[in-house]
């Protein structure tokens, strides 16, 4: 076992990672409403000796810590940016040989009833799987298990994702901040 897991291990958490390791993903997150939801989910992912990579504010890559959060897996995101972020995303999963890319599309910690779905037109275009993550602060353990190929039809894909979730509302760190 790794440092990662003998921490996730000391706080009492565990790991449930039996969807199939892949060289490219997208790896959904839900439910989100902690900043722990990172760390653990971080923590979990290395101590399989996995990496992933996550999407932040570029507000935060400024020296030093730009180059942890690089060393992480960290993609600065431009709030400044013209929309081509999903078209820059599919390009790095065409580019790479490895891209374990975890998104939130809740898109924030707050109760947000309408997701994003720039996680779907990714996966589509990059023709890669999602993979669905959960934190389960309820029973301490972070869940990967499933996967979901999308179909093109966002909106429908969309209520197929949420209706995956929608058992897993209890396990969020809030359960309120949580909408489906």
């Amino acid at each position: 076992m790794n440092l990662w897991g003998r921490l996730l291990r000391l706080a009492g958490w565990s790991v449930d990672i039996t969807a199939p390791r892949r060289d490219k993903c997208v790896i959904c997150v839900a439910p989100h409403t902690s900043n722990w939801d990172f760390i653990l989910g971080l923590a979990a992912y290395r101590s399989l000796g996995r990496k992933a990579n996550f999407l932040m504010k570029e507000f935060w890559f400024f020296f030093p810590l730009k180059y942890l959060l690089t060393s992480l897996g960290g993609i600065p995101v431009s709030r400044k940016g013209s929309g081509g972020l999903t078209r820059h995303i599919v390009d790095m999963f065409g580019s790479r040989g490895y891209m374990n890319l975890a998104v939130t599309p809740e898109g924030t910690r707050s109760a947000r009833s309408q997701w994003r779905t720039g996680f779907l037109h990714i996966a589509l275009d990059a023709h890669v799987p999602v993979q669905l993550g959960v934190i389960d602060y309820k029973r301490k353990r972070v869940v990967i298990r499933d996967e979901f190929t999308p179909t093109g039809d966002v909106d429908a894909d969309l209520r197929q994702v949420k209706a995956y979730y929608s058992r897993w509302k209890e396990a969020a760190r809030y359960p309120d901040k949580f909408i489906f």
